[in-house]
């Protein structure tokens, strides 16, 4: 059977899925554990894996087995990336340029596998990338700082006002106060746009930050980003923006904890392709998973 295109889905824990499947035998699970996957093609939005197939482990109660494909995330949690029959995949919705941990769990109507050893893979560059230089050596102090900078990894120019950057964080305490800024980019501050933008629980649309949006309960934890675009602007094949400085703080000038906002890295004194700061192009994303 030739392998589906799959939609990109999270999945909170894997106990949904033991339940659907029946239980396993109780000495073990029933099924043995597929192969490690491995990369047949790896191309920007498109990645294709293979793995050895999982057997019954005993003869003679086989029902037709389901392979999951995964990111493990944690204790019974991970990303579900597909399922497929088959003992190939092709992924076309994993963004370019971006590392994942990628696993295999065999699932049947009656048993299952344990997961697989992951596969830890750099997807094919897409039309751009994104360095991150965290300036800050102190994460729970009262400002962001970093410096982030887009190269053009595609082969034809690339016309910055198509692009969106995004630094994910998380607003703690339900505090969503935020004030964004540019203190020098090589390519002037003045091209450069930013917006503040968060959910509020449970869910709601994004909203800005100015004018002043309704407050969230007090003490929840509010998924958001600071979003970045460019007025204008090329790129030739290769070439960089240069730095981007950026310092955010709130408007009360208290402490912020960024320790587990999810664009964050630990400072190093090194450039870094940031693969949780997502970039799209056009609308299409070129960069950047926050659940890689």
């Amino acid at each position: 059977m030739p392998a589906r295109r799959v939609t990109v889905a999270v999945a909170l824990a894997a106990l949904a899925s033991l339940l659907a499947v029946g239980v396993a035998r109780a000495d073990g699970p029933a099924i043995s554990t597929p192969g490690t996957p491995t990369v047949v093609v790896n191309e920007p939005h498109r990645l294709t894996l293979s793995w050895a197939p999982s057997a019954w482990v005993e003869p003679g109660t086989e029902q037709p087995i389901n392979y999951e494909v995964q990111v493990p995330l944690g204790s019974y949690t991970y990303r579900f990336l597909g399922s497929t029959t088959d003992t190939t995949i092709t992924l076309t919705d994993l963004a370019p340029g971006t590392t994942y941990r990628i696993a295999v769990a065999a699932r049947a109507l009656g048993g299952y596998s344990d997961t697989s050893p992951a596969t830890t893979v750099r997807t094919a560059s897409g039309r751009a990338t994104v360095s991150y230089l965290n300036l800050d050596w102190s994460p729970t102090n009262n400002q962001i700082q970093h410096l982030l900078k887009v190269t053009n990894t595609g082969t034809a120019p690339l016309d910055l006002s198509t692009v969106r950057l995004r630094y994910h964080l998380r607003f703690e305490g339900g505090n969503t106060s935020l004030v964004p800024n540019c203190d020098w980019a090589a390519l002037d501050c003045q091209r450069i746009r930013q917006t503040v933008q968060f959910f509020v629980p449970p869910g709601g649309p994004a909203v800005l930050s100015t004018p002043a949006p309704p407050n969230p309960p007090p003490g929840t934890a509010v998924p958001g980003w600071v979003e970045l675009t460019f007025t204008d602007g090329t790129l030739a094949p290769g070439q960089s923006t240069g730095p981007i400085q950026l310092r955010h703080h709130r408007h009360s000038w208290s402490d912020i904890d960024e320790r587990d906002d999810p664009s964050w890295l630990a400072a190093t004194g090194q450039w870094t392709e940031n693969g949780r700061i997502t970039l799209d192009v056009d609308g299409v994303r070129e960069f950047g998973d926050t659940y890689s």
